[in-house]
Protein backbone atom coordinates (compact mmCIF):
# COMPACT_ATOMS: atom_id res chain seq x y z
CA UNK A 1 0.00 0.00 0.00
CA UNK A 2 0.93 4.32 -0.62
CA UNK A 3 -0.15 7.05 1.07
CA UNK A 4 -1.07 10.10 -1.32
CA UNK A 5 -1.95 13.47 -0.44
CA UNK A 6 -4.34 15.27 -2.92
CA UNK A 7 -2.50 18.90 -3.72
CA UNK A 8 -5.91 20.27 -3.50
CA UNK A 9 -8.03 19.05 -0.46
CA UNK A 10 -4.36 18.03 0.97
CA UNK A 11 -6.42 14.47 2.14
CA UNK A 12 -4.39 11.74 2.83
CA UNK A 13 -5.52 8.12 1.04
CA UNK A 14 -4.11 5.05 0.71
CA UNK A 15 -3.24 3.30 -3.28
CA UNK A 16 -2.68 -0.53 -3.44
CA UNK A 17 0.46 -0.93 -6.26
CA UNK A 18 -1.85 -1.53 -9.27
CA UNK A 19 -3.60 1.52 -8.45
CA UNK A 20 0.18 3.39 -7.77
CA UNK A 21 1.78 1.75 -10.93
CA UNK A 22 -1.01 3.27 -12.85
CA UNK A 23 -1.02 7.07 -11.16
CA UNK A 24 2.70 6.78 -12.10
CA UNK A 25 2.12 6.31 -15.79
CA UNK A 26 -0.26 8.57 -16.13
CA UNK A 27 2.00 11.33 -14.63
CA UNK A 28 4.80 10.26 -17.01
CA UNK A 29 2.61 10.40 -20.12
CA UNK A 30 1.33 13.81 -18.96
CA UNK A 31 4.76 15.42 -18.61
CA UNK A 32 6.04 13.69 -21.77
CA UNK A 33 3.25 15.61 -23.73
CA UNK A 34 3.88 18.55 -21.90
CA UNK A 35 7.43 18.57 -23.06
CA UNK A 36 6.78 17.79 -26.51
CA UNK A 37 3.43 20.83 -26.25
CA UNK A 38 6.88 23.04 -25.12
CA UNK A 39 8.94 21.50 -28.00
CA UNK A 40 6.53 22.19 -30.60
CA UNK A 41 5.68 25.92 -29.30
CA UNK A 42 8.88 26.80 -29.40
CA UNK A 43 9.77 25.59 -33.16
CA UNK A 44 6.64 27.30 -34.08
CA UNK A 45 8.00 30.36 -32.59
CA UNK A 46 11.67 29.33 -34.49
CA UNK A 47 9.87 28.75 -37.81
CA UNK A 48 7.47 32.05 -37.23
CA UNK A 49 10.51 33.80 -36.16
CA UNK A 50 12.52 32.63 -39.48
CA UNK A 51 9.36 33.37 -41.88
CA UNK A 52 9.38 36.67 -40.38
CA UNK A 53 13.02 37.69 -41.15
CA UNK A 54 12.71 35.80 -44.85
CA UNK A 55 9.70 38.27 -45.59
CA UNK A 56 11.70 41.37 -44.19
CA UNK A 57 14.54 40.55 -46.76
CA UNK A 58 11.99 39.61 -49.30
CA UNK A 59 10.01 43.28 -48.94
CA UNK A 60 13.75 45.02 -48.33
CA UNK A 61 14.91 43.65 -51.53
CA UNK A 62 11.31 44.28 -53.58
CA UNK A 63 11.55 47.98 -51.69
CA UNK A 64 15.38 48.42 -53.19
CA UNK A 65 14.45 47.22 -56.86
CA UNK A 66 11.39 49.38 -56.82
CA UNK A 67 13.36 52.27 -55.54
CA UNK A 68 15.82 51.38 -58.24
CA UNK A 69 13.49 51.57 -60.96
CA UNK A 70 11.46 54.55 -59.34
CA UNK A 71 15.11 56.24 -60.10
CA UNK A 72 15.67 55.10 -63.12
CA UNK A 73 12.60 56.15 -64.24
CA UNK A 74 13.09 59.74 -62.89
CA UNK A 75 16.00 59.58 -64.62
CA UNK A 76 14.71 58.60 -67.76
CA UNK A 77 12.22 61.00 -67.60
CA UNK A 78 14.96 63.65 -66.92
CA UNK A 79 17.00 62.64 -70.14
CA UNK A 80 13.88 62.80 -72.43
CA UNK A 81 13.13 66.02 -71.11
CA UNK A 82 16.56 67.42 -71.86
CA UNK A 83 16.46 65.25 -75.08
CA UNK A 84 12.97 67.22 -75.79
CA UNK A 85 14.43 70.87 -74.83
CA UNK A 86 17.36 69.72 -77.17
CA UNK A 87 15.66 68.83 -79.89
CA UNK A 88 13.29 71.76 -79.27
CA UNK A 89 16.50 73.94 -79.90
CA UNK A 90 17.72 72.33 -82.16
CA UNK A 91 14.43 72.44 -84.67
CA UNK A 92 14.11 76.18 -83.72
CA UNK A 93 17.75 76.95 -84.35
CA UNK A 94 17.10 75.50 -87.62
CA UNK A 95 13.62 76.75 -88.65
CA UNK A 96 15.26 80.29 -87.49
CA UNK A 97 17.99 79.73 -89.59
CA UNK A 98 15.72 78.58 -93.09
CA UNK A 99 13.64 82.06 -92.11
CA UNK A 100 16.72 84.09 -92.50
CA UNK A 101 17.48 82.08 -95.49
CA UNK A 102 14.19 82.87 -97.08
CA UNK A 103 14.70 86.77 -95.22
CA UNK A 104 17.96 86.56 -96.94
CA UNK A 105 16.71 85.65 -100.46
CA UNK A 106 13.79 87.57 -100.53
CA UNK A 107 15.87 90.56 -99.42
CA UNK A 108 18.37 89.78 -102.41
CA UNK A 109 15.25 89.22 -105.21
CA UNK A 110 13.75 92.72 -103.76
CA UNK A 111 16.98 94.30 -104.61
CA UNK A 112 17.69 93.37 -108.07
CA UNK A 113 16.70 94.44 -111.22
CA UNK A 114 16.56 91.81 -114.45
CA UNK A 115 20.14 92.77 -115.48
CA UNK A 116 21.60 93.42 -112.60
CA UNK A 117 20.85 89.71 -111.19
CA UNK A 118 24.08 88.00 -111.70
CA UNK A 119 26.36 90.76 -111.85
CA UNK A 120 24.96 91.85 -108.16
CA UNK A 121 25.98 88.18 -106.89
CA UNK A 122 29.12 88.64 -108.30
CA UNK A 123 29.50 91.59 -106.74
CA UNK A 124 28.48 89.63 -103.37
CA UNK A 125 30.81 87.00 -103.73
CA UNK A 126 33.77 89.01 -104.41
CA UNK A 127 33.07 91.52 -101.23
CA UNK A 128 33.29 89.16 -99.38
CA UNK A 129 36.43 87.26 -100.79
CA UNK A 130 37.92 90.88 -100.58
CA UNK A 131 37.33 91.30 -97.09
CA UNK A 132 39.55 88.67 -96.27
CA UNK A 133 41.89 88.85 -98.77
CA UNK A 134 44.64 90.63 -96.56
CA UNK A 135 44.54 88.47 -93.62
CA UNK A 136 43.37 84.81 -95.00
CA UNK A 137 44.23 84.58 -98.58
CA UNK A 138 47.13 86.44 -98.95
CA UNK A 139 48.59 83.95 -101.64
CA UNK A 140 46.01 83.65 -103.54
CA UNK A 141 44.29 84.65 -106.50
CA UNK A 142 40.45 85.45 -106.91
CA UNK A 143 39.94 87.28 -110.05
CA UNK A 144 36.57 87.11 -113.23
CA UNK A 145 37.33 84.85 -115.89
CA UNK A 146 37.62 86.83 -118.92
CA UNK A 147 39.35 84.83 -121.07
CA UNK A 148 36.75 82.95 -123.46
CA UNK A 149 37.52 79.40 -124.39
CA UNK A 150 38.23 78.96 -128.02
CA UNK A 151 36.98 75.49 -127.88
CA UNK A 152 33.91 75.95 -125.95
CA UNK A 153 32.92 79.64 -126.47
CA UNK A 154 32.22 79.96 -122.87
CA UNK A 155 33.82 81.71 -119.61
CA UNK A 156 33.23 80.97 -116.03
CA UNK A 157 32.49 84.11 -113.48
CA UNK A 158 35.71 83.68 -111.42
CA UNK A 159 38.90 81.53 -110.83
CA UNK A 160 40.41 80.94 -107.36
CA UNK A 161 44.02 79.93 -107.41
CA UNK A 162 46.58 79.73 -104.41
CA UNK A 163 50.09 78.68 -104.14
CA UNK A 164 52.71 77.59 -101.43
CA UNK A 165 55.51 80.01 -100.67
CA UNK A 166 58.06 77.87 -103.09
CA UNK A 167 55.29 78.62 -105.85
CA UNK A 168 53.55 75.39 -106.29
CA UNK A 169 49.53 75.61 -107.19
CA UNK A 170 47.70 74.08 -104.15
CA UNK A 171 44.26 74.09 -105.05
CA UNK A 172 42.16 76.04 -108.00
CA UNK A 173 38.61 76.03 -108.41
CA UNK A 174 36.18 77.64 -111.40
CA UNK A 175 33.32 79.26 -109.94
CA UNK A 176 30.03 80.39 -112.04
CA UNK A 177 27.42 82.34 -110.07
CA UNK A 178 23.23 82.08 -111.10
CA UNK A 179 20.28 83.57 -109.77
CA UNK A 180 17.12 85.22 -111.47
CA UNK A 181 13.99 87.16 -110.00
CA UNK A 182 10.79 86.07 -109.45
CA UNK A 183 9.52 87.63 -112.87
CA UNK A 184 11.41 85.81 -115.64
CA UNK A 185 9.52 83.89 -117.47
CA UNK A 186 11.65 80.50 -117.93
CA UNK A 187 12.67 79.23 -114.84
CA UNK A 188 16.27 77.49 -114.81
CA UNK A 189 17.65 74.86 -112.59
CA UNK A 190 21.00 73.98 -111.48
CA UNK A 191 21.67 71.20 -113.80
CA UNK A 192 21.01 73.41 -116.69
CA UNK A 193 24.49 74.62 -115.93
CA UNK A 194 26.56 72.01 -114.45
CA UNK A 195 28.18 70.46 -118.13
CA UNK A 196 29.56 74.03 -119.44
CA UNK A 197 30.92 74.63 -115.19
CA UNK A 198 32.49 71.49 -116.32
CA UNK A 199 33.78 72.65 -119.51
CA UNK A 200 35.36 75.59 -118.36
CA UNK A 201 36.83 73.36 -115.22
CA UNK A 202 38.78 71.29 -117.58
CA UNK A 203 39.28 74.00 -120.04
CA UNK A 204 40.91 76.62 -117.60
CA UNK A 205 42.52 73.20 -115.98
CA UNK A 206 41.00 73.90 -112.07
CA UNK A 207 40.70 71.25 -110.25
CA UNK A 208 37.39 71.99 -108.58
CA UNK A 209 33.78 73.18 -109.85
CA UNK A 210 31.55 75.41 -107.86
CA UNK A 211 28.07 77.00 -108.78
CA UNK A 212 27.19 79.78 -106.42
CA UNK A 213 23.17 79.38 -107.01
CA UNK A 214 20.09 81.43 -105.84
CA UNK A 215 18.22 79.15 -108.31
CA UNK A 216 14.99 76.83 -107.38
CA UNK A 217 15.12 78.51 -103.98
CA UNK A 218 11.96 75.79 -102.45
CA UNK A 219 14.55 72.85 -103.58
CA UNK A 220 15.38 71.33 -99.85
CA UNK A 221 18.76 69.45 -101.59
CA UNK A 222 20.50 72.80 -102.67
CA UNK A 223 18.94 74.69 -99.59
CA UNK A 224 21.43 72.69 -97.51
CA UNK A 225 23.97 74.62 -98.29
CA UNK A 226 26.52 72.80 -99.93
CA UNK A 227 25.95 70.42 -102.25
CA UNK A 228 28.28 67.72 -103.76
CA UNK A 229 26.69 66.71 -107.44
CA UNK A 230 30.10 64.67 -108.20
CA UNK A 231 27.81 61.38 -108.04
CA UNK A 232 24.77 62.87 -108.75
CA UNK A 233 25.12 64.48 -111.66
CA UNK A 234 28.37 62.92 -112.72
CA UNK A 235 30.57 65.36 -112.88
CA UNK A 236 34.19 65.54 -111.10
CA UNK A 237 34.45 67.41 -107.91
CA UNK A 238 31.68 69.53 -108.56
CA UNK A 239 29.57 71.64 -106.06
CA UNK A 240 26.57 73.66 -105.63
CA UNK A 241 26.64 76.26 -102.91
CA UNK A 242 24.42 78.93 -101.19
CA UNK A 243 25.64 82.58 -101.36
CA UNK A 244 26.17 82.49 -97.38
CA UNK A 245 28.65 79.44 -97.72
CA UNK A 246 31.09 81.06 -100.58
CA UNK A 247 33.62 81.89 -98.15
CA UNK A 248 33.29 78.32 -96.24
CA UNK A 249 33.49 76.54 -99.43
CA UNK A 250 36.86 77.68 -100.06
CA UNK A 251 38.14 77.11 -97.05
CA UNK A 252 37.04 73.89 -96.80
CA UNK A 253 38.70 72.72 -99.60
CA UNK A 254 41.64 74.88 -99.35
CA UNK A 255 41.82 73.39 -96.11
CA UNK A 256 41.74 69.41 -97.37
CA UNK A 257 44.34 70.74 -100.08
CA UNK A 258 46.84 72.13 -97.43
CA UNK A 259 46.25 68.53 -96.17
CA UNK A 260 46.81 66.62 -98.85
CA UNK A 261 49.85 68.55 -100.06
CA UNK A 262 51.21 67.51 -96.71
CA UNK A 263 50.34 64.22 -97.46
CA UNK A 264 51.82 64.12 -100.63
CA UNK A 265 54.86 65.60 -99.18
CA UNK A 266 55.36 62.56 -96.65
CA UNK A 267 54.05 60.06 -99.75
CA UNK A 268 56.64 61.50 -101.90
CA UNK A 269 59.56 61.46 -99.03
CA UNK A 270 58.26 57.53 -98.63
CA UNK A 271 58.64 56.65 -101.90
CA UNK A 272 62.16 58.60 -102.57
CA UNK A 273 62.97 56.60 -99.49
CA UNK A 274 61.58 53.39 -100.67
CA UNK A 275 63.27 54.75 -104.56
CA UNK A 276 66.57 54.99 -102.66
CA UNK A 277 66.81 52.03 -100.89
CA UNK A 278 65.25 49.51 -104.15
CA UNK A 279 68.18 51.63 -105.72
CA UNK A 280 70.54 50.20 -103.12
CA UNK A 281 69.00 46.83 -103.35
CA UNK A 282 69.48 47.16 -107.47
CA UNK A 283 72.87 47.68 -107.37
CA UNK A 284 73.86 44.93 -105.04
CA UNK A 285 71.56 42.84 -106.78
CA UNK A 286 73.42 43.81 -110.44
CA UNK A 287 76.79 43.73 -108.44
CA UNK A 288 75.79 39.98 -107.09
CA UNK A 289 75.16 39.07 -110.91
CA UNK A 290 78.28 40.97 -112.15
CA UNK A 291 80.29 39.09 -109.74
CA UNK A 292 78.99 35.54 -110.01
CA UNK A 293 79.33 36.22 -114.15
CA UNK A 294 82.39 37.17 -113.66
CA UNK A 295 83.05 34.34 -111.66
CA UNK A 296 81.19 31.72 -113.84
CA UNK A 297 83.69 33.51 -116.61
CA UNK A 298 86.87 32.86 -114.53
CA UNK A 299 85.87 29.46 -113.58
CA UNK A 300 85.55 28.48 -116.78
CA UNK A 301 88.73 29.97 -117.45
CA UNK A 302 90.55 28.36 -114.57
CA UNK A 303 88.96 25.05 -115.55
CA UNK A 304 90.35 25.61 -118.74
CA UNK A 305 93.82 26.65 -117.79
CA UNK A 306 93.68 23.64 -115.88
CA UNK A 307 92.80 21.19 -118.23
CA UNK A 308 95.30 22.26 -120.80
CA UNK A 309 97.93 21.96 -118.01
CA UNK A 310 96.48 18.65 -117.72
CA UNK A 311 97.09 18.18 -121.55
CA UNK A 312 100.62 19.97 -121.29
CA UNK A 313 101.50 18.10 -118.50
CA UNK A 314 100.75 14.91 -120.13
CA UNK A 315 102.33 15.99 -123.71
CA UNK A 316 105.46 16.71 -121.82
CA UNK A 317 104.88 12.86 -120.00
CA UNK A 318 104.87 11.20 -123.42
CA UNK A 319 107.81 13.30 -124.58
CA UNK A 320 109.51 12.37 -120.98
CA UNK A 321 108.64 8.97 -122.19
CA UNK A 322 109.61 9.26 -125.98
CA UNK A 323 113.15 10.83 -124.96
CA UNK A 324 114.03 8.29 -121.83
CA UNK A 325 113.07 5.68 -124.95
CA UNK A 326 115.47 7.30 -127.26
CA UNK A 327 118.15 7.29 -124.57
CA UNK A 328 117.81 3.98 -124.22
CA UNK A 329 118.08 3.69 -128.18
CA UNK A 330 120.95 5.32 -128.14
CA UNK A 331 122.82 3.56 -125.29
CA UNK A 332 121.80 -0.25 -127.00
CA UNK A 333 123.09 1.38 -130.52
CA UNK A 334 126.29 3.12 -129.01
CA UNK A 335 126.89 -0.64 -127.15
CA UNK A 336 126.49 -1.82 -130.53
CA UNK A 337 129.11 0.53 -131.98
CA UNK A 338 131.31 -0.54 -129.75
CA UNK A 339 131.25 -3.80 -130.43
CA UNK A 340 131.81 -3.37 -134.22
CA UNK A 341 135.05 -5.02 -135.39
CA UNK A 342 136.32 -5.78 -138.81
CA UNK A 343 135.97 -9.05 -137.77
CA UNK A 344 132.22 -8.91 -136.71
CA UNK A 345 131.74 -7.18 -140.32
CA UNK A 346 133.62 -9.40 -142.30
CA UNK A 347 132.16 -12.45 -140.86
CA UNK A 348 130.89 -14.32 -143.85
CA UNK A 349 131.65 -12.15 -146.53
CA UNK A 350 135.14 -13.50 -148.22
CA UNK A 351 135.33 -10.28 -150.24
CA UNK A 352 135.08 -7.84 -147.79
CA UNK A 353 137.74 -10.28 -145.92
CA UNK A 354 140.27 -10.31 -148.72
CA UNK A 355 140.08 -6.47 -149.50
CA UNK A 356 140.94 -5.73 -145.84
CA UNK A 357 143.73 -8.74 -145.76
CA UNK A 358 145.05 -6.65 -148.34
CA UNK A 359 144.93 -3.72 -146.43
CA UNK A 360 147.07 -4.77 -143.82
Amino acid sequence: MHDLTCPHCHKVFSVDESEYASLLNQISKREIEQEVHEKLAAAEREKRAEIEIAVTKAINAVEKERDELKNQLQLKASEQKLLETNLKSKYETELKNKDEMIAYYKDMKAKMSTKMIGESLEQHCETEFNKLRPTAFQRAYFEKDNAVSKTTGSKGDYIYREADEQGNEIISIMFEMKNENDTTATKHKNADFFKELDKDRREKKCEYAVLVSLLEVDNELYNQGIVDVSFQAGYEKMYVIRPQFFITMITLLRNAAFNSMQYKKELNLVKMQNVDVTNFEAKIEEFKTNFARNYNLASQKFQKAIEEIDKTIEHLQKTKENLLSSENNLRLANDKADDLTIKRLTRGNPTMTAKFAELE
